[in-house]
């Protein structure tokens, strides 16, 4: 009998692939590969699933870390479709309606809606005369969006012929120009460029540097409409792992890998913090890109992402987070919706301060997310649950902050801000968390504390991000923010959806049944 002859009573073992890490793009890899058939374990160093995307609880507050929105919900209804799953019945998404408010300090706003009459009309408040602007941006911003995100973002661009083939496309498009500088080219109110120009600092990138892609994203909101998972985005997380549980696979949380195994240039495995060794025949990082080349693999030499080439990588800003609790306030602040844009006096001065100089300014502008307008399970009863997002430098500029010392001067000034849009918060406050960019380092283990790993400037994008077929071994490869398309909801789902098209289908193992019941 050879080793290829299936013996009597023998049963089909599934491959196995084990993802580190339960972010959104782990968990997503994880039901790709799952439906795929192979038998999958994702390890996370954290409590509860969906990295960035997690939840804490205080004092009957749940505090959504990271991502609030969901933009493309198309994107999750093809990841539940390719797993045999409706993904309506498991989340509930909730359309917002305005997407969000942005404020100055004038006084004047701007509501972002779905409906293109009133954003007309909203425009025609601040600026009539940018009328015809808007209507060539929506434009640009829907040819931009089928090339750049349902084109490049969808499928593989590890091969450096497929960059080449879209060149030409890339410069009909003028992507080498920033998408502020586009903006400027539509829109001759200063506060209209930033509402049409701001998108990529949620995705960690200068306005002012990134490629004018970037435009799309206003499509994507006209399109596809902001959605709010009830349950916060921790919902969808929990959705996912559940998914993961049905395919036969498993989710452990509260484990770390050291890292990741080779064998002749090939992924066997991963070693855990504890030395256990689990063997796997492909492995998935969903780790930072960063730590996942210069730690998961530093015992191996490197073709491409060498320390010192990540060293020479510019990471995106990183980000203060207050998360805060109000008591009796729910029927308070009417005037403050589940997204308020708050802007400081300046944009692209502050902007230049964060990402070039490296500098914490006087000045900031803030994100507040107010779930409980929308969701009032994330707050007991009457109450508010909010956080106040500031983004600030990474902690790789020379000028770095000591933000054990700064932190809680830095929540004072932004209070203080807070005050003036919502009087009387500071009496009100009933729960407090902060989260300093010590915190993304700690946490997520994120180079320099960056909020969104690499940030997605032209020459860090496509091609030239770190590939999702990892070219440093064999069987490796890297969903999340940090590879191919990018950070943000859509782009770390649909990374997995990437994958999905790169790793084969699995190889089934023959061995005895009175083995595998040994093995199980």
């Amino acid at each position: 009998m050879t080793d290829a002859t299936p013996l009597r009573g023998a049963s089909r073992a599934p491959s196995k692939a084990i993802v580190i890490g339960a972010g959104l793009g782990g968990l997503a890899a994880a039901m790709r590969l799952g439906a795929k058939g192979y038998k999958v374990t994702v390890l996370d160093r954290l409590e509860t699933p969906g990295g960035r995307g997690s939840a804490l609880w205080q004092n009957g507050h749940r505090f959504d870390l990271g991502p609030t929105i969901v933009t493309v919900p198309q994107v999750f209804k093809d990841l539940w479709a390719a797993c045999g799953r409706d993904f309506e019945k498991d989340v509930d998404l909730r359309p917002m309606d305005p997407f969000y408010e942005i404020r100055w300090p004038d006084g004047s706003t701007f509501e972002m809606s779905g409906d293109e009459d009133r954003v007309r009309a909203e425009i025609t408040r601040l600026n009539p005369a940018d009328l015809k602007g808007y209507a060539k941006f929506l434009k640009d911003a829907e040819t931009r969006y089928w090339f750049g995100f349902e084109n490049l973002g969808r499928r593989p661009m590890n091969e450096l012929w497929e960059l080449i083939k879209v060149l030409p496309t890339f410069a009909w498009l003028r992507a080498d120009r920033s998408v502020a500088a586009h903006a400027a080219k539509r829109f001759k109110d200063p506060r209209l460029q930033m509402a049409f120009s701001f998108h990529p600092l949620f995705i960690g990138g200068d306005p002012f540097k990134v490629t004018s892609m970037y435009a799309l994203v206003s499509h994507l909101e006209k399109a596809f409409g902001v959605h709010y998972a009830m349950g916060g985005v921790e919902a969808i997380a929990k959705a996912m792992v559940d998914v993961i549980h049905q395919q036969g696979g498993e989710v452990l949380q509260g484990v770390e890998v050291d890292e990741i195994l080779l064998q002749a240039n090939r992924a066997t495995g991963v070693r855990m913090v504890d030395g256990q060794m689990l063997p796997a025949e492909i492995v998935v990082s969903n780790a930072d890109a960063g730590h996942t080349y210069d730690r998961l693999l530093r015992k191996q030499p490197r073709k491409r992402w060498s320390s010192r080439r990540l060293q020479r990588t510019r990471w995106s800003m990183s980000l203060f987070v207050w998360y805060f609790g109000t008591k009796g306030t729910r029927d308070m602040w009417g005037d403050v919706g589940h997204h308020t844009i708050i802007n400081g006096p300046r944009y692209e001065g502050l902007v230049h301060d964060i990402f070039m100089k490296g500098r914490l300014a006087e000045d900031f502008s803030l994100y507040l997310h107010r779930p409980s307008v929308t969701d009032p399970t994330c707050a007991p009863s009457g109450d508010d649950t909010f956080y106040a997002l500031s983004p600030v430098p990474h902690l790789g500029h020379d000028n770095g902050v000591d933000w054990d010392s700064e932190a809680e001067p830095y929540r004072q000034r932004v209070l203080a801000a807070l005050e003036q849009h919502m009087p009387g918060v500071s009496d009100r406050i009933s729960a407090s968390e902060v989260f300093t960019p010590n915190t993304f380092r700690d946490r997520y283990l994120s180079p320099l504390g960056a909020g969104f790993s690499i940030e997605p400037r032209i020459l860090q994008s496509a091609w030239f991000r770190p590939h999702n077929v990892s070219e440093e071994a064999q069987g490796l490869y890297l969903v999340g923010a940090g590879t191919h398309p990018g950070a943000g909801l859509p782009g770390v789902i649909s990374s997995a959806e990437v994958l999905g098209k790169l790793v084969p289908n699995p190889a089934v193992a023959l061995v005895p049944a009175t083995e595998r019941m040994a093995a199980e």
